[in-house]
């Protein structure tokens, strides 16, 4: 495969407003999908409230740490700094919405790497712009938000490497690999798919360059902070990912699987993507890609077999959707615009369910009418009313004004002592990030990260529970009573429930802590 020379001009002094007017002028296309996504984003990004991970990030990232119990550290970080002038909904989604946005040319450039021209460059870039998978995972700031770049931008320095013959791009390759590493675990997988597909073809040559291995390094390097830290905290990480793929994840049959990513990814858009995984096997043009389809094959079988949600495989489909549209880009000009245009309305219907176009009491009505609901990937979205997502983005500052009211009625003798202790993440995020201008302490609860930093020296003489089980308490504390309840429509049916005040905890609180640990 000859590869084409793809660089517009460069002014002396760099990509200018020359090369990018060039580049525009390249791929016109390209970056309509771009401008029109970017609008979609700007217009709902904060239309909704923040999601409970996304509360919990920020949380963990103002508690810097080379990693936390069920995530490394660079997505927490980048959440708490989003907000250091105070609670931002949409600077929160800010990194996901560009991330978004920049894999559109990427995909188009890495079509380009692989011999394509300006049809395959677009088909790619259209084809990630319009994944309804891929729409889903940028609504929200979170690590799957950044993998779908971080796995595409992996995959083309190293088809930059291997099919133009240059070494450095492989070493980039490593740099990108450890920070995406560092945003999610899960570009393990996909490295070691791509490291088998080189091992497998003739790209094992490059197995011979220096700056692969300096790209070894540098991935170790990067990531290894996170790995000792999990070590040292005795590897809750393995904890967390034991329980999801035995007990909450509903990842179903392997037929059942492919078929929800048919599905995910655009089904009109399944033959770009299948052909992407079966040309490097069978055409001569494309047999320097197939370390690609390898890395895929390998990646999608990981993920079943550990159970994995259906959203984990979704950052390999760009490189996949690079490699189709250079397979296909022979196909006649009509063709290849009748085909894009159907997929386009065939992502239409679906915006609502991705991204938060329409008010809650909207989509309730056309989840029920369309019949478009997602199947919940896990145990825990069972009975959302709308999506899980939305569900999730629900009730939280309400929550957390019933929380402040029921603090601020203690006697001040009791509210200089007084815990506030939530049954899950979600809401004890809630009242940590919310709670702030109404003068609330940290608060606990016995689960992921907030496990590890414990009962912050509270003794249980009085504690304010969210959430809890009133017959239970009863039963651990000298008096208890419910004092109050939360819960708002359209939020997940297990955040509506009571507050309970407990004073005289049996036990000390610190004694135990333990009971209460849930590392899922």
């Amino acid at each position: 495969m000859q590869p084409q020379t793809t660089a517009p001009a460069l002014s002396h002094c760099g990509w200018g407003l020359d090369a990018l007017r060039a580049t525009i002028r390249r791929d016109p296309l390209v970056w309509i999908a771009v401008l029109a996504l970017a609008m979609i984003y700007i217009f709902t990004a904060s239309r909704y409230d923040i999601f409970r991970n996304e509360l919990y990030f920020i949380v963990c990232g103002r508690h810097p740490a080379f990693g936390y119990a069920d995530l490394p550290p660079l997505v927490p970080l980048i959440a708490a700094a989003s907000q250091l002038f105070g609670i931002n909904v949409f600077l929160l989604r800010l990194p996901a919405v560009i991330a978004a946005l920049a894999l559109i040319p990427i995909t188009a450039e890495f079509a380009r790497t692989l011999g394509g021209g300006k049809a395959a460059a677009w088909m790619a870039a259209v084809a990630v712009a319009i994944a309804p998978g891929l729409l889903a995972l940028s609504s929200t700031l979170g690590p799957s938000a950044l993998e779908p770049l971080g796995w595409t931008l992996c995959a083309w320095l190293f088809a930059r490497g291997i099919l133009r013959d240059q070494r450095t791009p492989v070493l980039w390759a490593g740099v990108v690999a450890g920070i995406t590493f560092q945003a999610k675990y899960g570009i393990a997988i996909w490295v070691v798919g791509l490291a088998i597909g080189i091992v497998a073809t003739a790209a094992r040559r490059i197995l011979a360059w220096r700056k692969l291995w300096w790209g070894v390094v540098a991935a170790i390097v990067i990531g290894a902070p996170s790995l000792i830290w999990q070590q040292l905290h005795g590897w809750p990480f393995l904890a967390t990912i034991h329980y999801a793929t035995e007990h909450r994840n509903l990842t179903g049959s392997p037929i059942r699987f492919e078929i929800g990513q048919i599905l995910a990814m655009n089904w009109l858009m399944a033959p770009l993507w299948i052909t992407g995984v079966i040309a490097p096997m069978v055409s001569e043009r494309l047999k320097p890609a197939r370390f690609l389809s390898i890395a895929f094959v390998f990646a999608t079988a990981a993920i079943i077999y550990s159970h994995g949600k259906s959203y984990y495989l979704m950052p390999a489909y760009p490189t996949m959707f690079a490699v189709g549209a250079v397979a296909s880009e022979d196909l006649g000009r009509v063709l290849r615009a009748a085909w894009f245009i159907a997929a386009l309305i065939m992502t239409l219907p679906l915006l609502p369910v991705m991204l938060p176009i329409l008010d809650p009491a909207t989509l309730g009505r056309y989840l029920e009418r369309t019949h478009l609901r997602p199947r919940p990937v896990e145990v825990e979205g069972i009975g959302a009313p709308l999506t899980q997502l939305f569900s999730d983005e629900r009730g939280w500052r309400e929550m957390e004004k019933q929380v402040a009211q029921v603090y601020h009625s203690l006697p001040p003798e009791d509210r200089s002592h007084a815990a506030i202790m939530a049954q899950d993440y979600g809401e004890a995020a809630a009242i940590d990030v919310y709670g702030r201008e109404d003068g609330l302490p940290p608060a606990l609860c016995a689960q992921l990260q907030y496990y590890l930093w414990g009962p912050r020296g509270y003794d249980g003489s009085v504690i304010i529970h969210v959430n809890g089980d009133p017959d239970r308490w009863s039963e651990v504390c000298a008096e208890s009573k419910v004092v109050g309840g939360f819960g708002v429509p359209y939020a997940m049916p297990y955040e509506n429930g009571p507050i309970i005040l407990c004073r005289g905890l049996r036990r000390p609180l610190p004694e135990i802590w333990d009971h209460f640990k849930r590392m899922h």
